[in-house]
């Protein structure tokens, strides 16, 4: 299948009207030679050696020389496309993770130099294939007698510097080390054709040096680390947090070897996150026996306690429906209408002739299918900014990708045939060059489509081609528990519940106008259930106005009427601190 029209025409837009800004869903000069350091005695078992870099004289731990008007302008140049430096895909990572994630338009003024020194390596927790990525960042101005670390997971599938904009600007800001995990699935791609994926360095790699080889036939598909792992990566985001943690204990023991010392007794431990991020660090709060965390901050978390709809299940639901639905009503489409109505329509004819929804004409039919997602639990806040979520496909990202992880498919058994390729003009797949995978570390947001690759639905067919996979999906969610791929499928949603009961003291910030993932399914029910099973420290701070994506508030269509989130999470973080000064606790808002 050929890429979305809507979603080129709607990035289109977005070009024009962001200050030159790349597209949003998507994503000094030199690194010092690589140095190996050996890791504590703790977790020689699991990992791979450090690999320290230092990052001074216009090349700083966060922007890595690009500053602010920088990361306002074009993507960085490569000397050699086909063959880019570790340095330069390092720059592209850290530019295209901040324009993924943070409003640097309205919200971020400014960006402080930060010198220092980054420690990266691997994790592996037990029973995975595969490893997950970590890095610490330790600024020069880090108070080795005061220490405080942050421990972040990436937001999305993003890679290793996915939260970069979003944490590790908190940290770094206030002369704390941060350590990042992509929990599992990031952007180490491969290329079964080639047999080539990514080394640590973030440089295209054969053989033992991958981060990701799957077992896979030699084909001009593309092999996704969060789609095809097959170690169902979600179950594990709060070990991945918590090893993080250790790593970057084990990184200020490296980078201070005269100080007698960094653990949990002596340095504090504060963990936050957003999203994917967020609900990570939240399982981490539920499963820190050892007393490694002091506290837990989650920023719009993807967290799913048992009586609650999945991510995979509220976005089956609004694949199908929000389309038609969104005929219904004045929230913004974010394209034209000639780019989006028809289509709609058509959705609308579809569910209607299935018996999906009634209704003698459009108008009647989309409020059908209104009511059917607000009784699935949709309400009209989560319902107003649904027209981005359509406009970029990213419900049909998610869903094509989370498919093949939670029934465990390999790149050679796609889940209702969805696929992952480069596609010719003809919308079929083809070989893909060194300059193409060379950028996929760099420049991919974990999930296609990005980087160049696409999303290839088998299934596709008539006037409203995507609808057939989707049903697909919504059978095996529902109906395919006696076929292995559905078994598995229904296994692993549950094996990714929350328990609602953290150990560390824990506050939770959520914007009431998040489309994607829906107070009500994630954040509300959670803390609800947490107080109901007695757990104290517990605050939630709901955000009106705020939606998902604060990268988007540099859209006409949302200007002057979306709050940016990032700086309540801020807040909420400097509250979480206070606290552990001695302070009050933080109170509900």
């Amino acid at each position: 299948m050929a890429p979305n029209p809507m979603r080129i025409l709607l990035l289109n837009t977005l070009r024009a009207a962001s200050a030159g800004m790349l597209p949003l869903v998507l994503i000094g000069c030199a690194m010092t030679p690589t140095q190996t350091v050996p890791q504590s005695e703790a977790t020689q078992s699991e990992a791979t050696p450090m690999l320290v870099t230092t990052h001074r004289d216009h090349d700083d731990l966060l922007t890595a020389g690009l500053g602010r008007s920088g990361l306002l302008g074009a993507v960085p140049a490569l000397a050699d496309p086909a063959a880019p430096t570790a340095a330069e895909l390092r720059k592209r990572a850290i530019y295209a993770s901040w324009r993924g994630i943070v409003d640097l338009v309205g919200t971020v003024t400014a960006i402080p130099v930060v010198p220092g020194r980054e420690f990266a390596s691997l994790r592996t927790v037990a029973g995975a294939r595969f490893p997950h990525r970590v890095l610490a960042q330790i600024p020069d101005n880090f108070n080795a007698d005061t220490p405080c670390l942050i421990v972040t997971a990436s937001s999305g599938s993003r890679g290793i510097y996915g939260a970069i904009g979003s944490v590790g600007d908190y940290a770094l800001r206030r002369g704390c080390a941060v350590v990042y995990t992509d929990k599992g699935a990031g952007t180490d791609w491969f290329n079964p054709r080639t047999g080539q994926g990514t080394a640590v360095d973030g440089t295209v790699s054969d053989a033992a040096a991958n981060v990701f080889r799957p077992v896979a036939t030699a084909s001009d598909l593309v092999a996704i680390k969060h789609a095809h792992s097959q170690d169902l990566p979600e179950a594990d985001w709060g070990q991945h947090v918590l090893q993080a943690a250790q790593f970057g204990l084990d990184a200020l023991n490296q980078a201070f070897p005269d100080h007698g010392g960094f653990d949990r007794r002596n340095t504090r431990v504060v963990a936050f996150g957003l999203s994917n991020g967020a609900a990570a660090v939240l399982r981490a709060g539920e499963q820190d026996q050892d007393g490694l965390l002091d506290a837990v901050v989650a920023a719009a978390p993807n967290v799913q306690i048992a009586e609650q709809p999945a991510l995979f299940d509220y976005a089956l639901e609004a694949a199908i429906l929000q389309p038609c639905a969104l005929l219904q009503g004045d929230a913004p489409a974010f394209l034209p209408d000639a780019a989006w109505k028809p289509k709609a329509e058509q959705r609308c004819r579809s569910l209607r002739q299935l018996g999906w929804i009634s209704g003698d004409d459009i108008a009647a039919q989309a409020a059908s299918a209104t009511e059917r997602l607000n009784a699935f639990g949709f309400s009209a806040e989560a319902m107003h900014w649904a027209g981005m979520n359509l406009a970029f496909d990213l419900w049909r990202s998610v869903l094509a990708a989370y498919a093949q992880t939670y029934a465990r498919a390999g790149v050679d058994a796609p889940v209702c045939d969805y696929r992952f390729a480069v596609l010719d003009a003809s919308g079929q797949p083809r070989a893909v060059t060194p300059a193409e995978q060379a950028l996929w570390w760099s420049d991919a947001s974990g999930l296609a489509p990005s980087a160049g690759v696409q999303i290839i639905d088998g299934l596709a067919t008539g006037d409203d081609p995507n609808l057939p996979g989707l049903l697909c999906l919504h059978r095996l969610r529902h109906e395919g528990m006696r076929e292995a791929q559905g078994l598995v499928l229904q296994q692993s949603l549950q094996s990714i519940r929350a328990t609602a009961r953290p150990k560390v003291p824990t506050l939770i910030v959520h914007g009431e106008q998040d489309a994607l993932i829906p107070i009500a399914f994630t954040s509300a029910p959670y803390v609800a259930a947490a107080r109901t099973r007695g757990v104290a420290n517990l605050a939630f701070w709901r955000v009106p106005n705020a939606q998902h994506f604060d990268a988007f508030l540099a859209l006409p269509v949302m200007a002057g009427k979306a709050k940016p989130l990032l700086p309540e999470a801020h807040q909420a973080m400097d509250a979480m601190r206070a606290y552990l000064d001695g302070g009050a606790f933080p109170t509900d808002r």
